[in-house]
């Protein structure tokens, strides 16, 4: 690619930051310039200047940029299995770490339209029961695009968009019309959304589940090591991180260990653990060298 369009392409990211807040600083290149291209193709437009321009000429394109960029591209429960060892094995084990029916604190980032978040708060009621689902479960569901955290909020999706929920799930959580079906507002309430930057703005803290699916493939890896660092940061010593199937770099990061690996599950490695273990290193060579 010619310099010339390099730049070109820079001064369209620097449009949509400075006009839109739109920042994607630390996303790979090579993937938003081809899923760029592609919208491009779809308005029939050649270079990124003159795409540029007609951005500004037409705002709502920004909307459908953002979706072609951040490939909103999420369902209730996706990938099934995964889903029900989160409900079998994680959930359990995050009730057991709350002995004194503590707040249960969930974020799921990259929310998207907000199926995911959804998913869990089915996943806790169902384990907790509703009443203590609605005393002590706190869902946090961030997206940078405003749009798809709105679009959550409403909580409503379309019997197509429900086809992987077991009917008599749909029939206990959702209230339903002839076209479509709503989130229940009494549970509803619990499910807090809202537009969040994973690489500038602070993590949601205290969390006992993060879950973070195919948005970590594309940053580049400095700002995946960053974002992951905010993730150590933001879970509680017994929490668990969710991750896609695209996203193995965790395995070679000292923050977290595999918990269940096929299905991308991992658990904090709290900082102690790894402190006392440099420490115990340290100790058994020092008495070592006492003996002689």
């Amino acid at each position: 690619m010619s310099d010339e369009q390099d730049l070109a392409f820079e001064t369209l990211l620097n449009y949509l930051k400075q006009s839109w807040r739109i920042d994607f600083t630390g996303y790979k290149r090579p993937t938003l310039m081809r899923l760029m291209k592609k919208r491009m193709q779809r308005v029939e437009i050649g270079s990124y200047s003159d795409y540029q321009d007609y951005l500004e000429a037409n705002s709502v394109e920004v909307d459908y940029l953002l979706d072609a960029l951040l490939l909103n591209v999420t369902t209730f429960f996706r990938d099934p299995q995964a889903w029900e060892y989160i409900a079998n094995e994680i959930v359990p084990r995050i009730l057991e770490a709350k002995p004194n029916n503590e707040l249960i604190r969930v974020w799921s980032a990259g929310c998207a339209s907000g199926e995911e978040a959804y998913t869990i708060a089915i996943i806790l009621a169902e384990a907790l029961g509703e009443e203590e689902f609605r005393r002590r479960v706190k869902i946090y569901a961030t997206d940078l695009d405003e749009e798809a955290v709105a679009h959550g909020r409403l909580a409503t999706y379309s019997s197509r968009e429900l086809r992987d929920v077991p009917d008599e799930l749909i029939n206990k959580y959702f209230d339903q019309s002839k076209t479509v079906c709503t989130f229940r507002s009494d549970l509803r309430r619990d499910v807090i959304f809202g537009r969040h930057n994973l690489v500038q703005d602070p993590p949601i803290s205290r969390l006992d589940l993060l879950i973070c699916r195919n948005t970590l493939m594309y940053f580049n890896a400095e700002t995946q090591a960053r974002v992951l660092a905010r993730f150590h940061f933001a879970l509680n010593d017994t929490g668990f991180l969710f991750v896609g199937k695209a996203e193995m770099l965790l395995t070679y990061t000292n923050l977290f260990t595999p918990f269940k690996l096929k299905y991308r599950i991992f658990a904090k490695l709290p900082k102690g653990k790894l402190r006392d273990r440099l420490l115990a290193i340290a100790d058994a060579a020092n008495t070592e060298v006492g003996h002689h």
